[in-house]
């Protein structure tokens, strides 16, 4: 491989650190405001069942706007949206800082999701197209970092910015990192480049994006009710999932739908996009579970809690540039499988733990985990991009952004029915952790799930190359022909 032709240069790290930054904020407001909904309670007056909507909002608004992102990237450039974006992200933080009641707040709170979810799938689409495939893995592996610890780091901040801090304070750190995001964007970032997507497939997005919420809704209800048979869980669902159902119909018919289904033909972004969907459902759903073993077993304070889940953000965090480099070199194929066996075996630990196990026990467990997920996640990742051409990312990436939401928002459903399921009854302190390590063996086969895939995409990427190589021979066949004639 030619070192020139896979060297990255610095205008690419210099896009993939502009879009860590609005990583970094749009990812870290999915979770740091969790443990401040006490607080927020108290503060505004409302009950859990009204202020459990901020969280709520926020993630439907993300739901319903990533679909459009792919059109919008192509129809007023990347670069623009994305300043964009982050303009409206950063004035809704000032916003709900200023809130001063329920009902504003979450207004407000919608608004930030509407900035925040094309935050990401825009900036990997920019650092996708400077990339190119060869350096995809590298350069994706940069953004992942964020994207991983944030889940863990948000209750961290949040827990310590609510016990030193106003609760305002947890949407106006966003303003002046914001503010920095935005003129990095406006010097950096590469002129944006604007082609004629067609008119908007109105009916797509209507289908899209009233299904897609739905569907979450119908999830994130799970974890409240503690049952998938609710009427609060069954019709959003279903609602849902029809919805969806019949975008997939219509996106098949017409020649320019808001998501482009007809990707999915190649094996090798279907598989590692399935990939990507299982790896969501475990990462996410598995990381609901040490957070409430840590406070709800062993009493421990929410920023004890962050840190006692730091050690898998750090194996993470450690793992990611070898992963990346190895990802160029060998497809990601090979790691995703290595890396999702070595997280499923790694869980195993947690599916027997008790009331009293060593900390440092677990601590290691969750390096190992972390490693795993790093391993895992951002190879697959790096093999659905660099599978495509460079006009086909920005129909790409808001379909491999819902993949990921949905297979989070799925794990986390299930595994918080069976953590609830497990704990009916139990009246002790062991038998509370013997539920969580119910949970945990259910958090492992979620994991082993991914399994599967992970093989397909192995055998695809396989066939793909062997596939390049021979039309290779061939063109160098035809040309050597032509010379001797």
């Amino acid at each position: 491989m030619n070192s020139n032709a896979t060297r990255i240069e610095a205008h690419v790290w210099r896009i993939s650190l502009v879009v860590i930054i609005g990583a970094i904020m749009s990812i870290l407001d999915t979770t740091i405001v969790n443990v401040a909904l006490a607080t927020l309670g108290r503060d505004l007056h409302a009950g859990i069942s009204e202020i459990q909507w901020v969280v709520t909002g926020y993630m439907l608004s993300l739901a319903a706007v990533i679909p459009i992102t792919g059109w919008a990237a192509e129809r007023f450039g990347a670069k623009n949206v994305y300043i964009v974006s982050l303009g409206l992200f950063t004035t809704a933080s000032a916003l709900c800082g200023l809130a001063n009641s329920t009902t504003e707040l979450i207004f407000f709170r919608v608004l930030q999701g509407v900035g925040g979810g094309m935050i990401l799938p825009i900036g990997q689409l920019m650092m996708a197209q400077a990339a190119g495939p060869e350096r995809m893995g590298r350069v994706m592996s940069i953004v992942a970092v964020p994207a991983m610890l944030a889940p863990i780091l948000g209750p961290t901040i949040g827990g310590l910015i609510v016990d030193n801090a106003s609760w305002r304070w947890i949407f106006y750190v966003n303003v002046p990192i914001g503010a920095i995001a935005i003129i990095a964007a406006l010097r950096t970032l590469p002129r944006a480049e604007r082609t004629n997507p067609g008119s908007l497939d109105y009916r797509g997005l209507a289908l899209m994006s009233v299904g897609l919420p739905l569907l979450t809704y119908g999830l994130a209800e799970v974890g409240t009710t503690g049952s998938f048979t609710a009427t609060e869980v069954v019709f959003p669902l279903l609602a849902g999932l029809g919805l969806i159902a019949l975008f997939a119909v219509h996106a098949l018919r017409v020649p320019r739908p808001l998501l482009n289904l007809r990707l999915y033909r190649r094996p090798t972004f279907s598989s590692a996009s399935i990939a990507m969907f299982c790896l969501g459902a475990a990462l996410f759903g598995g990381m609901i579970l040490l957070p409430l073993y840590w406070q709800g077993v062993r009493h421990e304070s929410v920023v004890d809690t962050g840190l006692l889940t730091a050690p898998q953000g750090l194996g993470m965090a450690l793992v990611m540039p070898l992963a990346g480099r190895l990802t160029d070199r060998m497809g990601g194929g090979p790691l995703a499988l290595f890396g999702v066996t070595v997280t499923t075996i790694a869980t195993i630990p947690f599916g027997l733990i008790g009331a009293h196990t060593s900390v440092a026990w677990l601590s290691v467990a969750m390096l190992v985990r972390g490693m795993g997920i790093g391993f895992a996640f951002m190879p697959a990742m790096a093999a659905a991009f660099a599978s495509l051409e460079r006009s086909e990312l920005p129909q790409a990436t808001p379909q491999l952004n819902v993949l990921q939401r949905v297979g989070g928002s799925i794990g986390t459903a299930v595994l918080a029915v069976v953590l609830q399921r497990a704990l009916v009854g139990v009246n002790t302190v062991e038998g509370a952790a013997s539920a969580y390590g119910t949970a945990f063996w259910a958090s492992a086969i979620l994991t082993a799930l991914a399994i599967i895939p992970c093989v397909v995409l192995v055998r695809a990427e396989r066939a793909a190359r062997a596939l390049k190589g021979a039309e290779a021979a061939a063109s160098a066949e035809t040309r050597s022909e032509a010379v001797a004639a």
